[in-house]
């Protein structure tokens, strides 16, 4: 399993290919990049080879929500960071992806953000889904009011499921050096770093 950014193999989607070449062009100073641009071509690229995928949401044909439940179904362990213009609504809380971007991203994002779906790739299936949760949970405090937040059933179910796994992981957590965790998690929108320990 790849755990280092240089052994990685990236497939970046976007059906602005002018975007997916640039963002190709950034990645591939680090690591291994692939384009497609658009959904069809990304499923007929996708196979086992792929550790990270970079996906346009909002694309004409297949969407990139379309592209997730194909690889879902096709059980393809690979990382999912929607990049994409498209404003995050509560529905990316059921959704089977590792991170959520807004464009503009800028060449630094991108490439910490890859690093960090590449450190977790090692990881095991829980400790997997509390990052994924914990990227949701920064994903839509970052974008809603705190009123809309407060009504949302999924995301109290989010906050449900997150308080459930760090309790099952309490103890592997501690097995983590905080290297680990500055690597695996982004900042919070605030710039302070997330609290690795937080139960």
């Amino acid at each position: 399993m790849t755990t280092t950014l240089s052994d990685a193999t990236v497939l970046i989607v976007d059906d602005e290919q002018s975007l997916a070449d640039l963002y190709a062009y950034w990645i591939d100073e680090f690591a291994e990049a692939h384009t497609a641009y658009d959904g069809t071509e990304a499923i007929e690229k996708l196979d086992d080879g792929i550790d990270v995928m970079l996906l346009d949401r909002r694309m004409p044909g297949l969407s990139g929500d379309e592209v997730v439940e194909a690889v879902e179904e096709r059980g393809l362990d690979v990382r999912i960071v929607m990049v994409t213009a498209v404003d995050p609504g509560f529905d990316i809380v059921d959704m089977g992806i590792d991170d959520y971007l807004i464009k503009p991203v800028d060449q630094p994002e991108l490439v910490d953000t890859v690093e960090r779906m590449v450190v977790r790739s090692s990881y095991d299936d829980q400790l997997q889904e509390k990052f994924q949760l914990v990227e949701k949970k920064v994903t839509l405090e970052a974008a809603k009011t705190p009123h809309e937040l407060e009504e949302s059933e999924e995301y109290a179910e989010l906050t449900r499921r997150l308080e459930a796994v760090e309790r099952e992981l309490d103890s592997a957590v501690e097995e983590f050096d905080d290297t680990d965790f500055s690597v695996a998690f982004r900042e919070l929108p605030d710039g302070g770093p997330i609290d690795s320990t937080e139960g």
